[in-house]
């Protein structure tokens, strides 16, 4: 095969590593077990299965396949990604795709026959795993919004103009027309980041003399291919893309419910994990401020997408700024179709589907757990 006669720098045959997922609503967590799997080698292949294959082995997909495929090849790690992968990996695939080894998270992942999707290339010697992203999920994700709950938001007190001041949250909506039954079908998870964490996310680099500096600003909730297109388009006005992440108590006052649905933390990572970010504000303010355009790095352009923008506490155009300086520049939103209150709304209006899919993942996890514990029961007396 041609990819046989590509070398390294260092002349040898290059590691080329195989994993393959759903990657519904593609979350911080999948990005990190492809940021492991990339590590472990020189390219990285992402098999992505289809809406077809999840069905008949998982249950449905908040998102559809297009959105899955153009979510994981927007990851920076991810070198190539195959679409419509077959749900149990086979020889067959990583012969076909000249691939070293598979890697995959330290869970049991079965198809729909109960069978482990890896026994296969475990059986060759060709498995290897990397750590899980404790707290995250696609499941814990929709069951934050099946819960209407906001303990996932990172509590701290109000800055001096932030938007929360003055709002009656008693009197705001929340976004999912219920709760859930008592005895819930799930919990609501607290993701724990670290300084490691973010550091392992960013890229790293600064901007290079005569580079324009592009900056782009929002709460990038349950990050997706909108976002992706909208930091797509905004960094074709400069080289480097800055992209400022609005604090917890920010995007509740303006959104209500129990938006946002990810938090601070979690949104952060999100944004860093896109190949087309540069670097991260964590909890910009909500209104461009001179320190935000001049202190971090000069900022030559200030990009937002062309829909309604609502007022910053004191009433000003958030944007007033930057439009006096002649730097300000809309995009039309890239995918109307695909926005994080769209999503929602999917998970909404099939609200009993995925509560009765939460319910088999939850009794599934249960069995997977009394499994592990007789393996290691088994192990433990071999060794006495």
């Amino acid at each position: 095969m041609a990819q046989d006669k590509v070398t390294t720098k260092d002349g040898r045959k290059p590691i080329r590593v195989w994993v393959d997922g759903c990657f519904d609503m593609m979350h911080f967590g999948h990005a990190n077990a492809l940021r492991q799997a990339r590590a472990m080698g020189d390219y990285l292949i992402v098999g992505v299965h289809s809406d077809e294959e999840v069905e008949r082995n998982k249950g449905p997909c908040v998102m559809k396949e297009d959105e899955r495929y153009a979510a994981v090849a927007a990851c920076k790690w991810a070198d190539e990604v195959v679409k419509d992968a077959p749900y149990v990996t086979t020889m067959e695939t990583l012969d076909k795709y000249n691939i070293d080894f598979v890697v995959h998270g330290d869970d049991i992942t079965t198809a729909a026959d109960g069978t482990d999707c890896y026994q296969h290339v475990k059986d060759a010697g060709r498995y290897k795993e990397c750590k899980r992203t404790v707290g995250i999920s696609t499941t814990e994700l929709v069951g934050r919004m099946l819960l209407v709950t906001r303990d996932h938001h990172i509590r701290g007190s109000r800055t001096t103009g932030s938007p929360m001041q003055g709002v009656d949250e008693a009197a705001v909506a929340n976004f999912s027309q219920g709760s859930m039954p008592a005895g819930a079908l799930t919990g609501i998870a607290h993701y724990l980041s670290t300084s490691k964490k973010i550091i392992q996310f960013s890229s790293g680099h600064e901007p290079q003399a005569g580079d324009r500096v592009v900056y782009v600003d929002g709460a990038f909730d349950l990050f997706h291919t909108g976002h992706i297109e909208f930091f797509k388009r905004a960094r074709e006005f400069g080289d480097y893309l800055l992209v400022g992440v609005h604090d917890d108590q920010t995007v509740n006052a303006i959104k209500g419910g129990n938006f946002p649905v990810m938090n601070l933390q979690e949104r952060v990572l999100g944004a860093l994990q896109c190949r087309y970010v540069d670097e991260v504000i964590i909890g910009a303010p909500y209104s461009v401020t001179k320190d935000v355009l001049e202190d971090v790095y000069h900022v030559d352009a200030v990009v937002h997408g062309a829909s309604d923008q609502p007022l910053d506490i004191d009433g000003k155009d958030p944007y007033e700024l930057p439009k006096q300086r002649g730097i300000y520049h809309e995009v039309e939103h890239p995918r109307l179709d695909l926005t994080t209150t769209v999503i929602i709304e999917r998970i909404i209006a099939n609200r009993q589907v995925y509560i009765e899919r939460q319910a088999r993942k939850a009794k599934k996890a249960v069995s997977e757990a009394e499994q592990e514990q007789r393996e290691k029961e088994v192990r433990a007396a071999l060794h006495m």
